[in-house]
């Protein structure tokens, strides 16, 4: 960040890449060893695991991607110099929220196929679309799952629209969208057999909505803006209320959704389930300690601090994996 508009590095922009490959890979990798997809054949619980967590990063960043255009600041409330880096970081979301949630849609309905073969029990390739319709209609985990892709359409076709002309649909539409297709799969399949199922249902809702909006506005703000000193001025403190705001909400929901669904203390370590709830509550406190490193760096004027932003987002994605992983283990 040695000038006030440097523009990314060629290595920035392969960091979404990483971090998807590394959600992906720590849910597929979490999955196996705690069982959730026990009996399922390989190429059945492969093509679940990394459509269930692509997916699920798809929707993160189509999250983060629209918050950012939340919090960005209206061109009165920056200098002259930043206004050309405002116009084209604005063009650059609307451009990559077509792409993402055209893929979120895609591995959604994908997810659909390899579910509905788990459920019946046979290669993907043997389930015709009577089955999934089937699986859809009668399970409230393919009823959200469908909703989930209703979801994505709608927030692709809002980016579509928004590349016509942005003020045509509001952001605070597919926000919505966004939120509510990452939330229902979670309250169908996650919360849905919970003991205290109102409960459950609310505190995994906040939780999956509070962990979009963290991570995703994270990662965007940090690829997209985190090099543009004049806005990362503006934009870095929106975003840090933000943030602790969702941290608090994730601790607490965390904790209660986890003594509704464990419901003793000796499932803890006794389940692979529970397994994965220590190891998503450990990068939880980390994520904390390297969130308050980051700001008070900031505060100190030592500009490193987009180096443990990144660790922070690289750690954010192993744990969207555990979360991933947590979902198919319900």
């Amino acid at each position: 960040m040695s000038t006030p508009t440097a523009r990314p590095r060629p290595a920035d922009r392969f960091r979404p890449v990483g971090w998807a490959g590394l959600a992906v890979g720590v849910a597929f990798l979490a999955s196996v060893l705690s069982g959730a997809l026990a009996g399922s054949t390989l190429p059945v619980l492969v093509g679940t695991s990394v459509t269930r967590s692509g997916s699920d990063v798809a929707g993160v960043a189509c999250t983060g991607l629209i918050l950012l255009l939340l919090i960005l600041p209206t061109p009165a409330n920056v200098p002259g110099s930043a206004l050309r880096d405002l116009g084209r970081i604005r063009a650059m979301v609307d451009r990559a929220l077509v792409v993402l949630a055209g893929t979120w849609l895609v591995l959604v309905l994908l997810g659909l196929f390899f579910r509905t073969a788990d459920a019946f029990g046979r290669p993907v390739t043997q389930i015709s679309a009577g089955e999934v319709g089937r699986w859809v209609g009668e399970l409230s985990a393919g009823r959200g799952m469908a909703l989930t892709a209703a979801c994505a359409a709608v927030v692709l076709g809002c980016a579509v629209v928004r590349l016509r002309d942005p003020a045509l649909v509001q952001a605070r539409i597919p926000l919505i969208a966004a939120l509510l297709g990452l939330i229902t799969p979670a309250v169908t399949g996650h919360a849905g057999s919970a003991p205290d199922h109102q409960l459950a249902v609310m505190t995994i809702g906040v939780h999956v909505g509070a962990a979009a909006l963290w991570v995703g506005g994270l990662a965007a703000l940090l690829v997209l803006v985190a090099r543009q000193r004049p806005l990362l001025d503006v934009v870095l403190p929106r975003f840090s209320r933000i943030a602790g705001v969702c941290l608090v909400a994730l601790t607490l929901t965390g904790a209660l959704n986890a003594v509704v669904r464990l419901g003793s203390w000796d499932a803890l370590v006794s389940t692979g389930y529970g397994w994965l709830i220590l190891a998503k509550t450990g990068c939880l406190v980390l994520l904390a300690w390297l969130g308050r490193l980051a700001r008070s760096r900031l505060a100190a004027g030592r500009t490193p601090v987009l180096r443990w932003a990144g660790f922070e987002v690289t750690l954010m994605a192993a744990t969207l994996g555990l979360a991933a992983a947590l979902a198919q283990a319900a």
